[in-house]
């Protein structure tokens, strides 16, 4: 019987140290100044002005310009790249153009050259064979 009654004391003064623990904890949380608010807490909602609202307010709008700003320059920048695409593919049609013509000069010269009616030297003189 004298054990059950130890035991029994041990546990209520086990209880009773743990108990003042979570209360000296709590107590200590409870009036620490220097603590953090909980995020969310209404003491938060309430902190928020009219005026920060309406400084938000104008940083969206200005945000918006903004966003707008850059959606017209990229079509600008969109409609600048077409206009070049388009000169490069006319820039390419006239050098295979031109080459082709290079081409049949070249061949010109060279069936000119093989009946002996022109010679043409080292140095891309010309002369015209009598």
């Amino acid at each position: 019987m004298k054990r059950s009654i130890v035991a029994v004391l041990a546990a209520l003064i086990i209880t009773a140290c743990v108990g003042i623990a979570i209360f000296a904890v709590g107590g200590a949380a409870l009036f620490n100044k220097n603590g953090i608010t909980v995020a969310n807490s209404p003491t938060q909602a309430v902190n928020v002005s009219s005026s920060n609202l309406s400084q938000q307010t104008d940083q969206i709008a200005q945000l918006q310009n903004l966003v707008s700003q850059y959606q017209d320059r990229e079509k600008q920048y969109q409609q600048c790249e077409q206009q070049l695409q388009s000169q490069l593919t006319e820039a390419n049609a006239q050098v295979q153009a031109d080459q082709q013509t290079v081409q049949q000069a070249q061949m010109l010269l060279d069936a000119l050259q093989q009946r002996g009616l022109i010679r043409i030297t080292d140095d891309g003189r010309i002369f015209i064979n009598q």
